[in-house]
C-alpha cells in the first residue's frame, strides 16, 4: 500500500483556507452589540467617574446570544456608549465566549486564559492556550487553535499566531492547528486536519 503523508501548509496557506471555508459560518448576530450588557458575579466594583465596572467571583456576562464567562471581567463605557470588557481566567481555569451566528442555529465558541471584547470595533481577542470552535447546533464543526486569535465579526475573519504561549501536553511545540468539517455537496470541500508552524510574519496587534 502507498504510504501517506502528512498534510503540511505555510500560515499563509492555512489562513486563506480556513478563513474561506469560515467566512459564511461565522457571521454573528448583528444586533448583539447594540444590545445591554448584564452581569452575575460574587462582588462588584463600580467607578462613576471613570465608567468602569470591575465583577470579581463566577462572573458570567450576557449581551444579546452573546455569553462570557471568566473569573474577573472589567467593562469599560466610553461617552459614546460603546463597551469594552477583559476576561481574565481564575487559577487553573479558562475563559469563555459564545455567540450565536445570524439566522441560523450555529455558535461560534471560544475559550482562553484571557479575552478583551471591543463593541465598537466589534472585535474578540482571545490570547493565552486560546480556542476557536463553531457549532451545528451542539455538534461541533470546526476548531482552531493558537497563542492568539483575533475574531473580527465586521469582516468576518478570524486571525491565528502559534508559539510557546500555546504549548499544552498535547501540543508542546504550540504550533497552530485546525480541524474543519466536511461541508455539504453545496458548499466547498473541507480539507483533512492540518499542523502548521509558529506564525513569523502575522502580527496579532496587542
Amino acid at each position: 500500500m502507498p504510504q501517506t503523508t502528512p498534510l503540511r501548509f505555510s500560515l499563509t496557506a492555512l489562513l486563506a483556507l480556513v478563513c474561506a471555508c469560515w467566512t459564511p459560518a461565522v457571521m454573528a448576530e448583528r444586533a448583539d452589540r447594540e444590545q445591554a450588557m448584564n452581569a452575575e458575579a460574587d462582588a462588584l466594583r463600580y467607578d462613576d467617574a471613570s465608567q468602569t465596572s470591575i465583577f470579581t467571583g463566577r462572573v458570567v456576562i450576557t449581551k444579546g446570544s452573546i455569553q462570557i464567562r471568566g473569573a474577573r471581567v472589567e467593562v469599560r463605557q466610553d461617552p459614546q456608549g460603546y463597551q469594552f470588557g477583559t476576561v481574565l481566567a481564575g487559577p487553573d481555569q479558562i475563559a469563555s465566549f459564545r455567540q450565536k451566528r445570524e439566522g441560523v442555529n450555529e455558535y461560534i465558541e471560544g475559550q482562553a486564559q484571557r479575552i478583551e471584547y471591543d463593541s465598537r470595533a466589534d472585535q474578540v481577542k482571545f490570547s493565552g492556550q486560546a480556542v476557536l470552535r463553531r457549532y451545528r447546533g451542539q455538534v461541533l464543526s470546526d476548531e482552531t487553535s493558537g497563542a492568539v486569535i483575533v475574531y473580527d465579526n465586521r469582516t468576518e475573519v478570524f486571525r491565528v499566531d502559534g508559539g510557546a504561549a500555546s504549548a499544552s501536553p498535547a501540543n508542546p511545540s504550540g504550533r497552530v492547528r485546525a480541524t474543519l468539517a466536511p461541508r455539504s455537496r453545496a458548499e466547498p470541500a473541507a480539507a483533512k486536519p492540518v499542523d502548521l508552524q509558529p506564525s513569523t510574519g502575522l502580527g496579532v496587534q496587542p
